[in-house]
């Protein structure tokens, strides 16, 4: 028997929900670190092997003997496919370095019992199809954000109130597509409380105050993890597109157009650095859903290339704004405080990881940025616009950001303020990625191209029109036009 055969998917949420349980069970902060850290670990090679066993052939329902599913709930409800299979390892590696780089003085405030739970719960969520399943874990992923803010004594009427409308809403109108058939395009009654549920939980304008305010009053840990998979983009993916009309996609693109420009401009004239990343993760949500809305095979392919990149570059963007936090507290970017001579090695990865959002040559988000931008320009020239706009004030925040932070006047200090080696390594892990996602693309670009034309055969079944159409101007696949640019570094 292959190991890939044995199923790995089953083993990545078995090993953080009974890790959750292990670490609540410890006392000592450095036991339940040392043990949090051994089940995320053990969670990520689980998602590795299924991730390497999708992508090699193994079957995707182990037989009766295997398959935990099963033999634990009576059917499969977790399982892989090309949409949900690169995701599923890149959230279980961003747990993994989340905690990897938790300092020795926030050990006390960052929870691995909550954390693992919260982990266990989107692993879930994203390894799971259908959905009345994935509104469950939806719903009920809210809970572990809720009980930190509890915990910590912070308010929670913000995050309760748009938490509560967003599931209200997205439970209604999935009752009336199932009422009108899932099988058949939404009717719009049901139709309009999906959108405004999507809206919500990606955090679009104007119901973006309860991401500036979770930042505000969560850990920055357990905020980052909450935000950086971009669930709600997911949900739209699921449960939206397939049986939302064109008029919906349409209003919910203009939407999502106006909220990442507003985004980014909002980002550059932030003064405190945990609104700065707020905002810097409104405007690329609402970047990722303008490339799905526009139902072209290269402008999909973009968005699920730039959604991808997003949850590596975002995370590694905001474990470098944790480590600072550890170190001197909650910065503001009012003053220039010079801290790069303390730690040029965070000063790099802070540009590399910021840049990467923003699409710079060479990174991960480069050839996704280009292909958006490409397929919004034939779609409209104005949505074209709209986009180069969004990533050009995105760039001018993260390089003034930097400025503020690592440039101006010396920092006087006698404490040694440099990155710890478990902060180097998950840093430089993601940056790796990064570049090398950014020098070598074509793999990943390949992947998305086949689940993008899956997504938009699927929706074409449903409306009942034509199968997915490629970029206009040309009928090459993106992915074989891809390879004739030198290193994925030329458009």
């Amino acid at each position: 028997m292959n190991i890939l055969d044995l199923p790995w998917l089953d083993y990545a949420l078995l090993s953080t929900a009974i890790g959750s349980l292990w670490v609540g069970r410890q006392r000592d902060p450095l036991r339940a670190y040392s043990w949090g850290l051994a089940f995320t670990g053990g969670a990520l090679a689980c998602a590795v092997l299924a991730w390497l066993g999708f992508y090699l052939g193994a079957p995707t329902e182990p037989g009766e003997a295997l398959g935990l599913q099963r033999r634990l709930i009576g059917r499969v409800v977790f399982a892989l496919d090309e949409l949900n299979a690169p995701l599923f390892p890149a959230i279980a590696l961003i747990h993994f370095l989340t905690a990897l780089a938790t300092a020795r003085a926030k050990m006390r405030r960052f929870s691995f019992t909550w954390s693992l739970a919260a982990g266990t719960l989107r692993l879930a969520m994203f390894a799971c199809r259908s959905p009345w399943p994935l509104i469950v874990l939806l719903a009920v992923s809210t809970v572990p954000p809720y009980i930190e803010l509890r915990t910590r004594g912070r308010p929670t009427r913000v995050f309760v109130v748009h938490m509560a409308a967003f599931l209200a809403l997205l439970v209604v109108g999935w009752g009336f597509v199932e009422w009108n058939g899932r099988e058949a395009p939404a009717p719009f009654w049901a139709t309009i409380p999906l959108v405004l549920a999507i809206l919500i939980r990606c955090g679009s304008a104007p119901a973006h105050c309860w991401v500036t305010d979770w930042f505000e009053h969560a850990t920055f840990g357990i905020a980052l993890l909450f935000v950086a998979p971009l669930s709600g983009v997911y949900a739209a993916v699921r449960l939206l597109l397939p049986v939302a009309p064109t008029w919906a996609l349409a209003g919910l693109s203009i939407a999502s157009m106006i909220t990442a420009v507003y985004a980014a401009g909002m980002a550059t004239i932030q003064v405190e650095i945990r609104r700065f990343f707020a905002f810097l993760f409104i405007g690329h949500s609402a970047l990722v859903l303008v490339g799905i809305e526009l139902q072209t095979v290269t402008s999909m392919t973009a968005s699920l290339c730039l959604w991808f990149s997003v949850i590596l570059s975002l995370a590694g963007f905001g474990l470098t704004l944790r480590a600072l936090e550890a170190r001197f507290g909650r910065l503001s970017l009012r003053d220039f405080h010079g801290l790069y001579p303390h730690s040029p090695t965070l000063a790099v990865c802070f540009l590399l990881t910021g840049l990467a959002c923003v699409g710079f040559p060479g990174t991960l988000g480069f050839i996704a940025t280009e292909m958006l931008v490409d397929s919004a320009v034939e779609a409209s020239p104005m949505i074209g616009v709209a986009v180069v706009a969004a990533a050009a004030l995105n760039g001018i925040a993260v390089v003034r950001a930097y400025l503020h932070l690592f440039a101006g006047g010396r920092h006087a200090s006698t404490v040694d303020l440099g990155l710890g080696r478990r902060e180097r390594f998950a840093v430089l892990s993601l940056a790796t990625l990064i570049l090398g996602g950014g020098l070598f693309p074509q793999p990943g670009v390949t992947s998305q191209e086949r689940a993008a034309e899956a997504i938009l055969r699927d929706r074409a079944r449903i409306q009942g029109g034509s199968s997915p159409h490629h970029d206009p101007a040309t009928a090459q696949p993106a992915g074989d036009r891809l390879s004739s640019t030198a290193g994925g570094n030329e458009p």
